[in-house]
């Protein structure tokens, strides 16, 4: 099941490693220390701080793309692993697997949905009862089911015509 990396993916893997180390960060500071020792020696000179300025602007540049790889692999990854615990779990909605491809109106939403939900259960006082997306369509058909028997129920499309 495992497919071979790419050289770039071998490659962000280990610079990722490397650069997150105490050896990194111990290295990056004594260029800087040396930099800074230099500077009476070239008199700060223009082409002294370029030295600085142009070796960061790059570092950072790369370090970019880089820090970007790793973070849509972990982010990839984590979203993997949350679709699996939804999928497994009897009490979760699975309308949530693969929710990230969704607009942000979408999810926002969800969001206002979500926000919505956790009102009614604090004040449920129940931590344990469900409160996913089918549980809430199951109640809401039950609800509408109510309503329908009732006299003063009107049909939504009946009011728009």
């Amino acid at each position: 099941m495992r497919k071979k990396k790419n050289l770039f993916e071998k490659f962000a893997d280990w610079a990722t490693l490397a650069t997150g180390s105490s050896t990194a960060f111990i290295i990056a500071m004594s260029v800087i220390i040396i930099w800074g020792v230099t500077g009476p020696i070239f008199n700060y000179s223009d082409t002294w701080q370029l030295v600085i300025n142009t070796g960061t602007t790059i570092v950072t540049f790369l370090m970019v793309f880089l820090i970007q790889k790793s973070q849509n692999k972990d982010s990839k990854a984590v979203h993997m692993k949350l679709n699996e615990l939804i999928a497994s779990h009897q009490g979760t909605s699975n309308r949530m697997v693969n929710i990230e491809s969704l607009g942000e109106e979408d999810l926002d939403r969800l969001h206002q949905f979500y926000t919505e939900l956790a009102q009614l259960a604090e004040k449920e006082g129940d931590i344990t009862r469900t409160h996913s997306i089918d549980a809430a369509e199951e109640n809401h058909l039950v609800k509408q089911t109510g309503f329908k028997t009732r006299k003063s129920y009107t049909p939504a499309k009946k009011k728009q015509s």
